[in-house]
């Protein structure tokens, strides 16, 4: 079986640090529409690491990230990966709101993907999974569809990253839909990479 990989770069940060330097941040716009900064959520020392685009209200009303619909339905994934929330970490590219969920934009982008990358270097996960289009292209930085990226791992500075769909994607096209199935064969990998067993889950037909 494939080892997971180590992160290229080693980092001695910690999240509370982390968070600490980010502060009230102003670095770009989105400071002056958000509620609350959403850092992230989770095990400070998880193997596995789910990144999304950014916070929408729910998130940005509590100041954790998935809590809302779609959050409700990562918890199912993990739960039926055999996993609890605890265990892993979740963050996003961009820690505030964007005005009316729209996609963030590149100014914004560059501001807060350094942090990213520090929350990334400090929990040093086994595995990153890229939930959706948006998260998927940023952190790789390519244009192709998620379509393209999901179903196999790319490398992400060392550390094995599996794009996968949305959780709200999920909710939109229905929890026994072929995209459910293809994110489950994704988790299966992520499972396999990290050798721990993999649930039995029959495909209903």
């Amino acid at each position: 079986m494939n080892q997971p990989h180590q992160a290229a770069v080693e980092s001695n940060e910690t999240l509370e640090q982390i968070r600490k330097s980010l502060g009230d941040c102003q670095r770009c716009k989105l400071s002056s529409s958000r509620k609350q900064i959403v850092f992230g959520v989770g095990n400070p020392q998880a193997r596995l690491v789910f990144v999304g685009e950014g916070p929408g209200a729910d998130e940005d009303a509590k100041g954790e990230p998935f809590v809302g619909d779609a959050g409700r339905m990562l918890n199912r994934i993990i739960t039926a990966m055999g996993l609890r929330r605890e265990e892993v970490y979740i963050c996003n590219v961009v820690k505030c709101r964007p005005p009316q969920n729209r996609n963030p934009e590149s100014d914004e982008i560059s501001a807060c993907s350094p942090f990213l990358m520090r929350q990334l270097l400090s929990v040093k996960p086994e595995v990153i999974v890229a939930l959706g289009t948006f998260a998927s292209q940023t952190v790789l930085q390519t244009k192709e569809p998620i379509s393209k990226l999901r179903g196999k791992f790319r490398d992400f500075h060392g550390i094995p990253l599996m794009p996968t769909y949305h959780p709200s994607y999920l909710l939109r096209t229905g929890g026994n839909s072929a995209s459910f199935w293809d994110v489950w064969s994704d988790m299966t990998q992520v499972l396999q990479l990290l050798g721990l067993p993999v649930p039995d889950k029959s495909r209903k037909s």
